[in-house]
């Protein structure tokens, strides 16, 4: 897509309309989800290699994502056993809506930072994707970045940075 990389392709993805019209956006978010679907064994598969190859636990594992990454990243994280030490997504959303409280196996702590102007995911991905953590019961926080598209800033690395070592740092 454009000059960066993704998971599954976004033939019809359309922020605009995404803004515009519920019914779409629920479409639109069931098939990322059954892309995601179609990914997750694959990233499970390489950072259970990874860690092994490195001597790590699943506790020395965060997974820090953006756009399609926090997709991903939050798909995966919910669903490993034992859970990561955290999850720290930018500018991305939570897919998997109704039946996920069902597929949850870990509950790690999650940091969500996302733009206000954010021409590629809207900010009200985010909001959602709180909403259902919350309802899940799963710890999550936010942080909005005043006049950021879809990006990341040096507020959002540093805040990041900070969460990652208090999650690692409670474990």
């Amino acid at each position: 897509m454009g000059g960066g990389r993704q998971w599954f392709a976004l033939d019809s993805y359309d922020p605009n309309l995404l803004r515009r019209d519920p019914q779409y956006t629920a479409s639109i978010y069931a098939a990322m989800q059954q892309a995601a679907e179609t990914a997750a064994p694959a990233l499970d598969a390489f950072l259970d290699a990874e860690l092994k190859r490195h001597g790590l636990g699943p506790g020395d594992l965060a997974l820090v994502g953006f756009s399609q990454g926090t997709m991903m990243a939050l798909h995966v994280g919910l669903r490993r056993d034992p859970a990561p030490a955290a999850i720290l997504g930018y500018s991305g959303a939570l897919l998997g809506g109704p039946g996920l409280e069902k597929q949850i196996r870990a509950r790690p702590p999650i940091l969500l930072i996302h733009g206000n102007a954010d021409e590629v995911v809207p900010i009200e991905a985010m909001h959602a994707a709180l909403g259902t953590l919350n309802t899940a019961g799963i710890p999550a926080r936010f942080h909005i970045c005043p006049g950021l598209g879809h990006g990341i800033d040096g507020q959002g690395l540093a805040l990041g940075g900070s969460f990652l070592a208090e999650s690692f740092q409670a474990r």
